[in-house]
């Protein structure tokens, strides 16, 4: 008995852009056996055949919809998939009113609704093929060279401009002159407490007591 893998579909529809013009096909498949993949695509059908790392075997036929140019689609394995993107060989703005030549009981066809969007709202929808886009992506890993930003710790010298006294205060005892403001070493807890003071956790301050007696 023939078991069939969960295909999910969507598509693209153009009649001036051939790369926008496309079936997305995805065999939701994981640990794909490479050596045993058998993957075939002609202008008018697909087919694929593979098993699994534990030794299951997985195929499907499905005559297409219309004609696909077999030169520009692509394909690619991945440990949890396989992918392909069939190029529709006629430019058009309609979409295919279904991935099948006939309608014919698919179950395990479905609709790939990460992808799909309806025919009248795809000019303002994200485009991301899998296949053609993300090939050039792998240059990006580059940017892991932005981990030297990680020098910027040398900042923590800044606590060496506790050196005041030689920037322009000439002789001035420190000492002195927080004594001379009234405070001396202990202010900076006073200030803290003032600070709490004015709280809003403590709510409005009291009202003061009206004399009533006149």
């Amino acid at each position: 008995m023939t078991t069939h893998p969960e295909v999910l579909w969507a598509q693209r529809s153009s009649e001036s852009d051939a790369e926008k013009n496309i079936v997305w096909l995805t065999v939701n498949l994981p640990n794909i056996d490479e050596s045993s993949l058998q993957y075939r695509l002609t202008s008018t059908e697909v087919s694929f055949k593979a098993s699994t790392t534990e030794k299951k075997v997985y195929e499907f036929s499905l005559p297409l919809f219309d004609e696909i140019d077999t030169e520009a689609s692509l394909s690619k394995l991945t440990s949890r998939s396989f992918k392909a993107t069939l190029r529709k060989k006629a430019l058009k703005a309609e979409y295919w009113p279904r991935l099948t030549k006939e309608k014919m009981k698919s179950p395990f066809v479905k609709t790939d609704f990460e992808k799909w969007v309806d025919e009248d709202e795809q000019d303002g929808a994200a485009f991301e093929d899998d296949l053609g886009d993300m090939g050039g992506m792998g240059g990006m890993g580059g940017m892991g060279g932005m981990g030297g930003m990680g020098g910027m710790g040398g900042m923590g010298g800044m606590g060496g401009m506790g050196g005041m006294g030689d920037m322009g205060m000439g002789g001035m005892d420190f000492n002195k002159m927080m004594a001379s403001m009234g405070g001396g070493a202990g202010a900076g807890p006073s200030s803290t407490d003032e600070a709490d003071d004015d709280s809003d956790d403590d709510g409005p301050p009291p009202l003061e007591a009206v004399d009533t007696s006149a």
